[in-house]
């Protein structure tokens, strides 16, 4: 009987030790301006950004918890050499719908990069022009 205790207990251990080696990386991104993800729209302020278990990406808004989940259309390789700090990409993309004398810009999440992992591809649209890089920090678990 003690050795069934102490080979369970021996056991969960190892769970427990591999379990938590193979989280994903997460990281922290201030974001200034209001976005679009997943069709969602997103304002601006501290985000909690991960690579879920499910093979997804979810941003979560540090302040009241807003959570936005975003599959994952494709993975891509690191660039050589590697980015060292974690990435979120947007495509900037002109919306003339509030008036067609003028135009906002809209700012849709295309792309996550978190250190040691391969980048994210989350949108693409062909409307965009330009792209804007926000660098962010990685979370401590």
């Amino acid at each position: 009987m003690k050795r069934l205790i102490l080979l369970t207990a021996f056991g969960f251990s190892l769970i427990v030790f591999f379990g938590s080696t193979l989280a994903y990386s997460q990281a922290t991104f201030k974001i200034p301006f209001k976005f679009e993800a997943e069709g969602k729209k997103l304002p601006p302020g501290d985000y909690l950004v991960e690579h879920n278990e499910d093979g997804k990406v979810s941003l979560r808004r540090v302040t009241d918890g807003q959570e936005a989940t975003i599959p994952i259309l494709k993975k891509l390789s690191q660039p050589d050499p590697p980015n060292e700090t974690p990435q979120l990409i947007f495509d900037m993309v002109a919306n003339f719908e509030p008036s067609y004398t003028e135009y906002i810009t809209d700012y849709l999440l295309a792309e996550v990069w978190l250190t040691k992992e391969e980048g994210f591809l989350v949108l693409t649209d062909e409307r965009a022009e330009y792209t804007k890089i926000i660098t962010g920090e990685i979370e401590k678990k």
